[in-house]
C-alpha cells in the first residue's frame, strides 16, 4: 500500500472511456482487440446490443503498448474503465452530475465510409456536453494494396504511391468532414497542441495495426489533461445502467464513478419524485479483462459494479445514485435539479419516451436542435397518458398529435386513434420518421383546409341507375378524379351550371362526401334528369376564380389525377 501511494496509483481512478461511433465501423472489434477477445462475433448481427464495460488495468496497458516504455512515460492511473455502446447517440450520452459520464470518449470510424448519421450525432453530443475524444480511424487495411510496415508512422509513410494516394484522399476527405462540425484535427504524430486539434490514429481492428498507438495517444491525453478530474473524492456516486435479473436475484448494474462504496452502505437513488433509499446487500465487481464478475466487499471508482439491493421499486435506467453521508436533504435538492434539468419541457409539443435518463437526455437535445418542441418526456414504455396527453394535441397542433419512443414498446390494448407513434432504436431515423410524418400531416392539412373552401371533382353519370327523375333528380354516379362532397355547386361538361349537391348515398347510408373511384347517388334538387342531364356523361365541380388560383399556388399538394381534372375545370369554365 505505501508502494502504491509513492507511485501515485492510488490518487487517481481510471479514467472512463466510451467507445463510439457509426454502426458496423469496428467500435467492439477494437476493444476486442484491447483485451483479446471475440465479443463482436457473438452480437445479434456484429451489432453491440447493449452497453457493457470493461476494466483495463495498467498492466495491459503496458503490454498491449510498448511505445509508453519505449518514451518513457510512467503512468499514474490504475488503468482504464471501457464503455462500449450501440453507435446510438443516445447511448454516448452517459451523464453524471457537471457533464458527461465519459472523461474521454474514442470515436470509430471506417476510413472508407467517414461521417455517417450517428457518427454527426455522437460528434453532435461529444460538443454539446464538451467530452474531449480523439479518433481511431479504422479499416485502414480495406485500403487496397496497404501493407503493414512496422510502427503506424513508418507504415503509412512507405506505402506504395497508389496505396498513399488513396490514403490521403480518404483521410483529408475525412478531415474535412469533421471540420464542418467545427473540428480541427490531424494525424497524431504531426500535432503541437493537442487542446487545439483533434488527434487521428489510423488503425485496423483486424491486424492490429495503430493499436497500440492508439492507446498510446489515449494514455497520453488522460495523464496531460484529466488529472484534476481524476482525483477521486470520498463522496461515492454512480449511474444505474440497468435493472436486471438473474436467476431469483434482482440487482442494478452500475458505473461507479467517484468514492467508494461498501456492503451496508445506504445510498439514494434519483427518480422523478422522491429519491429512492435503499441499503447494499452485496457487490459484486467486474474483473479484468472479462465480462465476469467477482462477489467483494468494497470496490473504488472507476468501475463497473452489480450491486443487490434492499429496495429496487421504482428504479429507472440512466439515473444518479449517491452514497448518504447525513446530507439526504441536499442529495434530494441536488436529485431535483439534475433530474428535472433533463427535463425542460415546453407549454406546448410533442411527446417522447425512452429507455433511460441519458438516453431521453440526448434525444431530447436532438430534437431541440431541429426545433421541435417537447410537451412532455419520460422513461418506460408508451402508456395511456402519454396517449391521452397525444390526443389532447390533437386540437391543439395536430402536428404534435404524435408520441416518439427511443427503445421502448408500446404497451398493449391501447386505442390510439388518430395518434401516431414512431418508435425505434436508432436516434437519427426516429427523427427523420418524426420530421417526414410531420411534412405529410402538414401538407394533408393545407390540402384539407383547401378542400374545404372549394372542392376539384369530376363525376361520370351512371344512366342505368336513375333513382328519381325530378324533385330531385337521384341518380348514380363514379368519382373519377377528386372529391365530392354535400353542398358544392356542379358544371356540366360545357361548362354550364347545373344544381347544388343536396345529398349522397352510399350502400343506403347517407354521406357527407366521397373519394375517386367510389361509386353512390347523388341528389340534386330543381333537376329533370331526363330533360337536363340525359345526354350529359360528366359532371364538375365549380371552382371560383380565388379558388383556381388558391389550387395553382398549391400544385404541389395534388395529386396528378386531382391536377388533370383541375385543369379540365378551367377549360370548361373558360367556355361558358
Amino acid at each position: 500500500m505505501k508502494m502504491e501511494k509513492k507511485l501515485g496509483i492510488t490518487k487517481l481512478r481510471s479514467p472512463i472511456v466510451t467507445i463510439v461511433g457509426h454502426v458496423d465501423h469496428g467500435k467492439t472489434s477494437i476493444l476486442d482487440y484491447f483485451r483479446g477477445t471475440s465479443v463482436q462475433e457473438g452480437e445479434a448481427g456484429g451489432i453491440t446490443q447493449k452497453i457493457s464495460y470493461t476494466k483495463f488495468p495498467i498492466e495491459r496497458i503496458r503490454e498491449a503498448s510498448p511505445l509508453l516504455d519505449a518514451k518513457g512515460v510512467k503512468l499514474e492511473i490504475p488503468g482504464f474503465l471501457f464503455i462500449d455502446t450501440p453507435g446510438h447517440a443516445a447511448f454516448t450520452n452517459l451523464r453524471k452530475r457537471g457533464g458527461s459520464l465519459a472523461d474521454l470518449a474514442i470515436v470509430v470510424v471506417a476510413i472508407k465510409e467517414g461521417i455517417q448519421p450517428q457518427t454527426a450525432e455522437v460528434l453532435q453530443i461529444l460538443k454539446t456536453y464538451k467530452t474531449p475524444f480523439l479518433i481511431a480511424l479504422n479499416k485502414v487495411d480495406t485500403i487496397s494494396g496497404w501493407r503493414k510496415k512496422g510502427d503506424l508512422k513508418n507504415s503509412i509513410d512507405s506505402q506504395s504511391i497508389n496505396v498513399a494516394q488513396e490514403f490521403q484522399e480518404s483521410l483529408l476527405t475525412f478531415q474535412g468532414a469533421l471540420n464542418e462540425h467545427g473540428f480541427d484535427s490531424d494525424l497524431y504524430y504531426d500535432i503541437g497542441d493537442f487542446t487545439k486539434k483533434i488527434a487521428i490514429v489510423p488503425c485496423s481492428a483486424r491486424t492490429g495495426e495503430g493499436i497500440s498507438e492508439l492507446l498510446f495517444v489515449l494514455s497520453g491525453l488522460c495523464q496531460r489533461f484529466l488529472k484534476e478530474k481524476l482525483k477521486v473524492s470520498q463522496e461515492a456516486k454512480g449511474v444505474i445502467l440497468e435493472i436486471k435479473k438473474e436467476k431469483t436475484i434482482d440487482y442494478v448494474e452500475s458505473i461507479l464513478y467517484d468514492g467508494k462504496l461498501e456492503i451496508g452502505d445506504e445510498v439514494a437513488i434519483a427518480s422523478f419524485g422522491e429519491p429512492i433509499l435503499s441499503k447494499i446487500r452485496s457487490l459484486e465487481e467486474i474483473e479484468p479483462l472479462t465480462f465476469k464478475y467477482k462477489s467483494v466487499k468494497g470496490v473504488n471508482a472507476a468501475t463497473g459494479v452489480r450491486i443487490h439491493l434492499t429496495n429496487k421499486e421504482g428504479i429507472l435506467p440512466g439515473m444518479p445514485f449517491q452514497k448518504i453521508n447525513n446530507d439526504f436533504e441536499d442529495l434530494k435538492k441536488t436529485f431535483r435539479k439534475e433530474v428535472s434539468g433533463a427535463l425542460n419541457t415546453d407549454k406546448q409539443g410533442i411527446i417522447v419516451k425512452a429507455d433511460s435518463l441519458g438516453s431521453l437526455d440526448a434525444l431530447l437535445s436532438l430534437l431541440r436542435q431541429g426545433n421541435i418542441r417537447i410537451v412532455k418526456a419520460g422513461i418506460g414504455p408508451i402508456g395511456n397518458g402519454d396517449i391521452i396527453s397525444a390526443k389532447a394535441n390533437l386540437d391543439i397542433d395536430p402536428l404534435d398529435a404524435i408520441i416518439v419512443g427511443f427503445n421502448v414498446g408500446v404497451e398493449e390494448e391501447l386505442e390510439l386513434g388518430k395518434v401516431k407513434v414512431i418508435t425505434g432504436d436508432v436516434v437519427y431515423k426516429l427523427i427523420d420518421d418524426l420530421e417526414k410524418w410531420r411534412r405529410i400531416k402538414a401538407d394533408e392539412i393545407e390540402k384539407s383546409k383547401l378542400m374545404e373552401m372549394e372542392t376539384i371533382s369530376k363525376l361520370e353519370i351512371l344512366p342505368q341507375y336513375i333513382f328519381r327523375n325530378s324533385n330531385p333528380a337521384i341518380f348514380g354516379v363514379r368519382v373519377v378524379g377528386g372529391k365530392i362532397r354535400v353542398g358544392i355547386p356542379l358544371i356540366d361538361d360545357k361548362g354550364e351550371e347545373v344544381a347544388r349537391v343536396k345529398g349522397l348515398e352510399h350502400e343506403k347510408k347517407s354521406v357527407k362526401g366521397a373519394s375517386e373511384g367510389q361509386e353512390l347517388a347523388i341528389s340534386l334538387p330543381g333537376i329533370n334528369f331526363e330533360r337536363r342531364l340525359k345526354e350529359i356523361k360528366y359532371l364538375y365541380s365549380y371552382v371560383s376564380r380565388n379558388g383556381m388560383k388558391k389550387f395553382k399556388e398549391h400544385r404541389d399538394l395534388l395529386s396528378s389525377k386531382e391536377k388533370s381534372v383541375l385543369s379540365e375545370i378551367a377549360e370548361l369554365e373558360k367556355m361558358s
